[in-house]
């Protein structure tokens, strides 16, 4: 697993939790090191130690974990720049959702070794859609249902979603946008701050 995933949940413990819950994480997960390096690559048993031992320290299911993980990707101040290249791909949560199958490709070209899921989505008109998300980490929907919950506030949409299940490693995600200008979303310029 890319080490920009594993910094991530080490940001997402420390952050919402503290530093002492993300120490007692490390430790817990038979890590040699506190703090993992963005830009190299470990084995996928070491961010499922990690995980798992999050959900230990922190008294969290597994889904419930990833889910709130995802919506830290995007919401949180620390990951401006996750929030930043997400919004990049349209003006609305629906062509955000559109572009959702190019993001795997569109990350290499910022981080070249760094391998997200498949991603694959279906329009049911007129205001349903499915994700199917497939990669080498279970839970990867349950990740993504919170960063579209998030991305949707962001946009300021309302929408219903439900990670419904999967199969043979692939994860479904329902969607279905209630109100798409349902409130002002987030102030986001091309530019970025001065």
């Amino acid at each position: 697993m890319h080490g920009l995933f594993n910094r991530a949940i080490q940001g997402f413990v420390t952050d919402s939790y503290g530093p002492a819950q993300w120490a007692a994480t490390a430790q817990r997960a038979d890590l040699d090191f506190v703090e993992f390096e963005a830009m190299l690559n470990y084995d996928d048993a070491v961010t499922a130690r990690v995980l798992a031992a999050a959900c230990d320290v922190l008294d969290r299911s597994y889904d419930e974990l990833m889910e709130d993980l995802g919506t830290y990707l995007v919401s949180h101040p620390n990951a401006e720049a996750l929030r930043r290249l997400l919004r990049f791909t349209g003006e609305c949560f629906v062509d955000f959702l559109h572009a959702l199958d190019d993001l795997p490709g569109r990350a290499r070209l910022a981080v070249p070794d760094l391998a997200l899921p498949r991603m694959e989505l279906r329009d049911h008109p007129p205001d349903l859609f499915s994700l199917s998300i497939q990669g080498a980490l279970p839970g990867y929907g349950h990740l993504a249902v919170g960063v579209l919950r998030a991305m949707a506030d962001d946009y300021g949409a309302l929408a219903y979603l439900e990670h419904a299940g999967g199969t043979d490693g692939v994860e479904t995600i329902s969607i279905r946008l209630l109100e798409p200008e349902f409130a002002h979303g987030r102030e986001f310029q091309l530019g970025g701050a001065a």
